[in-house]
């Protein structure tokens, strides 16, 4: 249970950035702030867009996929090209949820 209080000063800048990156984040500013104060990661939270992209570079990786695996008895070079171009859109949806 949480009885103590702490006040901190900071500018009218500060305090707004702060209130966006927690709601961002999904959580209050008080636990924001005692989060990154104790070194925690705070991740944000994708928005409804960042998610929808996500969910089509998913789509478009697994058709890229299906499609090297089509053509690799008859197009070696073709397969390999598509494959490679699966592998970048992989890595990019890593760097999504990092």
């Amino acid at each position: 249970m949480k009885r103590e209080f702490i006040q901190i000063r900071c500018s009218i800048y500060e305090k707004k950035l702060l209130k966006k990156r927690a709601a961002r984040a999904g959580i209050s500013l008080s636990q924001y702030i005692r989060s990154t104060a104790f070194g925690k990661g705070v991740t944000e939270r994708l928005t409804p867009e960042q998610l929808d992209y996500y969910k089509m570079l998913v789509q478009y990786k697994n058709n890229f996929v299906r499609i090297g695996n089509m053509f690799n008895k008859r197009d070696p070079k073709l397969a390999h090209e598509v494959m490679a171009l699966a592998e970048e859109i992989r890595t990019h949806l890593q760097n999504f949820q990092k």
